[in-house]
């Protein structure tokens, strides 16, 4: 009996190794080591490695335990889910002396970060990513407004970009600073997308420099680094979001690992959409009769929201922002003001500036704010991801909520997880978009393919303030058309989703085409991915109480055949459709059966809403 027992115990060996064996929950991710270099897999399959880890020792090794198992329920205001579940199981492993990693294995990706006990000078050097020579990705080239393109490329040997503010390269002359998301096809199917999470007060945020394959998470300029100060003693997590195409752009794993709401009461936090001012004129908002128009838009199409651009501290006499602010509340229109952030572009730039930079200048022009009846402030002009724009940045976002003002981010970094932490942010920019019909030629042949990309790259981490929906053309043309327009307000997640086209172009459109903005949502209770692949076309399902809507864009020139698989939808629906007709402007027509497939022109688009 005793030489049985022996020999189950022996057989059972291997099984009892699979199961401590470092897993996320359902099993479908794992990690490997060998000596100092992590391996992910997805399926038992490599998708990505991880390498030059600040070991202290170069005979040291990999050497986990098991912390614990992490299931989380909460609760958005914004986002692409507003009841957001997760389950993690959390390893770590000393990496020296006086570091250890910290990683936790989510069923839709992997968050690890370095814990310090004891800092001597500056932080040590992170890890590399290795992305091998012929992998597809899409990356964009670092710049400070995140402005910038993720064009498909199976190689790091990309000429820099040099209109972007600042022209980092290689000594071959090759761009060698990236910045997050970026997403990879590591295997047919088979998706990694790279990007960072939960930024505190004294940190910076990261960006990607690579040699040849290799690109290190390079932490940005930090000021006044002490130990002393530093009482987190933490890098921010590193996030990297792997499965399929749905896997990606569904996770809400960037807010999962984000601190919990700071805020206690949020019941003054109201996401919306806006009419807004710039894009028609390429200018700022002091002119009184100009913004009466989008006010009056606004009341007509039931928008919550107008947005007053800048330079409205120069308003045209015989008026003054104040009655700008009190025209808005009179028709029960809520106004948003615009500052610039004075760290970023200020010579030159339009005003207000340096109201918000020292602690007792901000406290002032909030209150005034809140007392005149603002009910949010769009800041922008940032100048990068260094600690002291990460510091400025949650110390606006902590005051504007003590005055109860929604905070709209714009020339500034991507989002990091605030939105789950400080919930009166309700969109960033942080993407190259519709603005930018004013200022080059360059959008108008790129933005289906661009607007097909989006979905999923920078819309995957958070909010994104595109200023969608142009049926009219601005300084230079778009030849996208009407439904594509149409579909990007449910395709582009944003908890304040701005109107960029002039009261006119709206108004001229057809009664359920304003009917629709009238109704339509910046938040959502559930979101689908039902087909697509990045700049090819995308199509989405977002669901908002008992309506769902379904969006869908071409990203090429050519047309195509798509199917529509909707069937968890069911049967016998109200259907509104909105699509491209050859000969006239719209397709509108209603529909009791949801289709198995649609056909769209280059660069067209569709929207279904389904009761």
């Amino acid at each position: 009996m005793k030489k049985l027992s022996v020999l189950i115990i022996y057989l059972l060996c291997p099984f009892v190794m699979m199961a401590q064996r470092e897993t996320s929950p359902n099993g479908r991710l794992s990690i490997k080591t060998k000596g100092q270099q992590l391996f992910i897999n997805y399926e038992q399959q490599k998708v990505l490695e991880l390498t030059d880890f600040p070991f202290g020792d170069s005979s040291a090794s990999f050497n986990w335990s098991f912390v614990r198992n992490i299931k989380e329920d909460y609760q958005m205001l914004t986002g692409k889910r507003l009841h957001c579940t997760n389950e993690a199981n959390e390893y770590q492993t000393a990496l020296g002396k006086n570091v250890r990693l910290v990683l936790r294995l989510y069923n839709d990706g992997v968050a690890f970060r370095y814990e310090y006990t004891d800092i001597q000078g500056n932080l040590p050097p992170e890890h590399a990513y290795v992305i091998p020579e012929g992998t597809k990705r899409w990356m964009q080239q670092w710049c400070d407004s995140y402005e910038g393109f993720f064009p498909l490329d199976t190689t790091c040997q990309v000429k820099p970009v040099p209109s972007y503010s600042g022209v980092f390269k290689s000594a071959e002359g090759w761009n060698n600073r990236w910045g997050y998301p970026a997403l990879i096809e590591s295997q047919d199917g088979v998706f990694a997308l790279i990007t960072e999470a939960n930024i505190e007060k004294g940190h910076s945020a990261s960006c990607l420099y690579n040699e040849g394959e290799r690109f290190r998470v390079t932490p940005d300029e930090t000021f006044n680094f002490q130990l002393s100060t530093f009482n987190f003693k933490k890098t921010p997590w590193r996030v990297i979001i792997i499965g399929s195409l749905e896997d990606v752009v569904q996770s809400t794993l960037v807010t999962d690992v984000s601190n919990p709401c700071q805020i206690k009461d949020t019941s003054w936090i109201h996401p919306g959409v806006v009419s807004w001012i710039y894009w028609a004129y390429n200018h700022g908002s002091n002119d009184y009769d100009i913004i009466k128009k989008y006010v009056d838009m606004a009341v007509t199409l039931h928008l919550p929201y107008v947005l007053i651009d800048a330079e409205w501290d120069t308003m045209k006499a015989p008026y003054t922002i104040e009655d700008a602010v009190n025209y808005a509340k009179s028709k029960g229109i809520k106004p948003l003001i615009w500052y610039n952030s004075s760290v970023g572009w200020v010579d030159g730039a339009p005003t207000p500036k340096f109201r918000l930079n020292k602690p007792e200048d901000r406290e002032k022009e909030f209150a005034w704010c809140e007392q005149i009846g603002v009910a949010g402030v769009k800041i922008d002009f940032f100048s990068g991801d260094n600690q002291k724009n990460m510091d400025y940045c949650i110390d606006l976002l902590e005051s504007a909520a003590c005055h109860h003002l929604l905070v709209n981010f714009h020339g500034a970094t991507i989002p990091r997880g605030w939105q789950r932490t400080y919930p009166n942010l309700m969109s960033t920019e942080g993407v190259y978009g519709a603005e930018w019909y004013n200022n080059v030629p360059t959008f108008t042949d790129k933005a289906a393919c661009h607007n097909a990309t989006l979905p999923f790259t920078r819309n995957v981490i958070g909010p994104m303030d595109y200023t969608p929906c142009t049926f009219s053309d601005s300084q230079h043309p778009h030849i996208t058309t009407n439904a594509h327009e149409l579909a990007l307000t449910v395709l582009f997640e944003s908890g304040l989703q701005h109107l960029a086209d002039k009261p006119e172009s709206y108004l001229a459109q057809p009664a359920q085409v304003q009917q629709f903005l009238s109704h339509l949502p910046s938040v959502w209770d559930e979101t689908r991915l039902i087909g697509g692949y990045p700049g090819r076309f995308v199509i989405m399902a977002r669901r908002n109480g008992n309506r769902w809507y379904v969006a869908g864009i071409n990203g090429l020139d050519t047309p195509q055949n798509l199917s529509v698989p909707l069937d968890f939808l069911g049967k016998n629906k109200k259907i509104t459709a909105f699509g491209d007709s050859e000969n006239t402007p719209w397709d509108i027509h209603t529909m009791k059966v949801v289709p198995q497939e649609i056909y769209l022109q280059p660069r067209g688009g569709f929207v279904w809403v389904i009761e």
